[in-house]
């Protein structure tokens, strides 16, 4: 058995490395050293790994020959780069958690023989592990349900749900309180969805009743573009508001708030369920696989959550949605509830339990 780390492999965005971050905390209880492959956006995110190795990696978008032969050259490079390092680390299994940065070093594990997990954190199969599905050895998933599966690769399955972080699992053992004199709201859309936030919040709020803009007290994550003009918004309204480019403790603020308006987002979707909050979200448009949409759909079959896509999301709607539930505690006391029911807390227990046994450990 080889005496080599734990090889993680996860694209340099908060969506791939949270739930990275998640288990190597787990594995890294049980004793077991972890490494990471990332791509050069994640070099300064402090990840609790042994070594953090960059790969050259691309992710296959444009149909130009010479971008499409650029990206070829660039996941070749970075696969022989993966390569030497599996050789040199000598991992026990690597798993990968989504992007194209995991390309390489899945790839290359598996031609090598290690044994190697992929883990979906949407409720539908991205490009990039549909590409390495057919290649490891074994498949996590964050929902019971996978849009988009070859049925041939339904027998590596398993559920684990998406691995939050500890501050989320903290966060989610404060109970829903349902709102009385003040509405506390978050809203956040993560580094594509922010302007849209900044561009319909502050008109859907400036459309409310004023005695129902008295009662909020709002939080708003804003590009730092907007900050002012967001700011700006709330004072003349005269909204109880707090706006910043980026809050270090978000999940304490989506255990405290009475309703969040957010993207879907995986790692989005996963921490409201995990916490329990009822939101409105507005998927990311025209993405390919539209993961977005189908994350939302499954918090708002669970009555967690109301979907709207952006091309609804309008001040007026907003404003008529907050209204709506404002004026029912006990309607969004249930909309918790729902959400709470579609979060798994010990994902990142499920994951590792998963891992060390392809692993054989």
């Amino acid at each position: 058995m080889s005496t080599g780390p734990i090889l993680l492999a996860a694209g340099g965005t908060a969506g791939h490395l949270f739930p990275a971050e998640a288990l190597a905390l787990v594995l890294a209880k049980r004793g077991l050293t972890v490494d990471l492959a990332t791509d050069h956006r994640a070099a300064h995110f402090e990840f609790p790994a042994r070594a953090v190795h960059l790969i050259p990696s691309a992710t296959l978008r444009a149909r130009h020959p010479l971008a499409l032969a650029r990206t070829t050259a660039l996941l070749a490079l970075g696969t022989a780069k993966a390569w030497a390092l599996i050789g040199r680390i000598d991992p026990k299994i690597v798993v990968g958690f989504g992007g194209y940065p995991t390309v390489p070093p899945l790839w290359a594990a598996s031609l090598r023989g290690v044994p190697t997990v992929l883990h979906e954190q949407n409720g539908v199969m991205g490009r990039a592990n549909r590409l390495l599905a057919p290649r490891v050895t074994a498949i996590a998933t964050s929902f019971h349900t996978l849009a988009n599966l070859d049925a041939r690769l339904q027998g590596k399955i398993s559920f684990t749900g998406n691995p939050v972080r500890p501050q989320v699992i903290e966060a989610a053992r404060a109970p829903y309180a349902a709102p009385d004199a003040k509405l506390r709201l978050l809203v956040f859309g993560g580094s594509q969805g922010a302007r849209v936030m900044a561009e319909i919040v502050p008109k859907a709020i400036e459309r409310m009743a004023p005695d129902l803009r008295a009662r909020l007290m709002l939080v708003q994550q804003a590009r730092g573009e907007d900050l002012e003009t967001v700011r700006a918004a709330y004072g003349k309204l005269g909204v109880a508001a707090e706006a910043a480019a980026f809050f270090a403790d978000l999940p304490a603020r989506l255990a405290a708030a009475h309703l969040v308006i957010a993207r879907s987002g995986a790692s989005t979707v996963a921490e409201l369920a995990a916490i329990g909050r009822p939101a409105i979200l507005v998927p990311l448009p025209h993405a390919l696989d539209q993961d977005q949409f189908v994350n939302a759909g499954v918090l708002a079959e669970a009555g967690g959550a109301i979907r709207i896509e952006q091309s609804d999301f309008t001040p007026e709607r907003l404003a008529s949605e907050i209204a709506r539930l404002a004026a029912d505690p006990a309607g969004l006391t249930c909309m918790a509830a729902g959400a709470k029911s579609a979060g798994t807390l010990d994902a990142a227990e499920r994951l590792a339990d998963l891992v060390m046994k392809v692993a054989g450990i």
